[in-house]
């Protein structure tokens, strides 16, 4: 499992989420809490928005609390709205290509969970990705496909609905091809204004999801695990959620795919 983090809000620099807190997306990376894994070294990546419609991209497969560059970057760098992400393979290669966020045009993603026997139905997964978005596909990840798989579902206009209905196929054809869990997940994505995020598992396991907005810095921190230990106001999100930040406004509704009718 992957931990991350995302923001939305007032322009920050980076490193206030990335690097700074107690408990940081850095410090998660060799020390996560709230999952199997608690080494998250295969590789990171980050995408932030500026003034631009496209985001920033920067992705290494170092470990993260070795890279100086992202150090540096993270320290002088401010955005109103970023994801970062730390990685730990579910079995394909560390390489660039495979670190999160992902980004086409103005959207980004990334990643966190599995689908079940993956290895086993990957050629199968990338059938599902329609000739327009294929030259996008630049890695191996069940995350890339599912991101690609949204998009043409209609990321653009139906935010929601699209992943949901990508889930679904994905969901499907694990349990058709795969092995159980056939689902965990979270994930948060962004077109440069708003900030998803949703919460899913096929079992009752759901990878963790939380955020709280802050005072201090103006903006809403979305997490895999708490920032800061000691801080008792971070809201979990529960599962089979799907979530959309806005401002100070949070919107969370239910997130059902359906596999069977995607199956059929």
């Amino acid at each position: 499992m992957c931990r991350w983090a995302a923001y939305i809000g007032s322009p920050i620099y980076l490193e206030d989420v990335i690097c700074l807190p107690g408990h940081s997306l850095v410090r998660q990376s060799h020390g996560a809490t709230r999952c199997h894994t608690p080494v998250n070294a295969d590789g990171f990546g980050m995408a932030w928005y500026g003034e631009r419609a496209e985001p920033g991209l920067y992705r290494d497969i170092m470990p993260a609390w070795s890279d100086s560059n992202l150090k540096s970057l993270t320290a002088t760098l401010k955005s109103h709205l970023f994801l970062a992400h730390v990685r730990a393979s579910t079995g394909t290669a560390t390489s660039r290509n495979n670190c999160h966020p992902f980004a086409v045009g103005r959207w980004s993603f990334m990643h966190n969970g599995q689908f079940g026997g993956y290895d086993q139905y990957r050629r199968h997964a990338d059938a599902l990705i329609p000739d327009d978005y294929y030259p996008h596909r630049k890695g191996a990840t069940d995350s890339e496909a599912l991101f690609l798989m949204a998009l043409a579902e209609g990321l653009d206009h139906d935010p929601a609905g699209a992943m949901a209905r990508a889930t679904a196929k994905f969901e499907a054809l694990a349990r058709q091809r795969g092995t159980a869990p056939f689902v965990r997940l979270t994930a948060a994505f962004s077109d440069g204004q708003r900030l998803y995020a949703l919460r899913y598992a096929s079992d009752d396991l759901a990878p963790t999801l939380y955020h709280r907005w802050s005072d201090g810095r103006g903006g809403r921190a979305v997490v895999s695990e708490p920032l800061e230990q000691d801080e008792s106001d971070w809201l979990e999100v529960p599962p089979q959620s799907f979530c959309v930040f806005e401002g100070r406004e949070v919107s969370i509704r239910p997130f059902l795919p359906d596999a069977a009718r995607a199956a059929a």
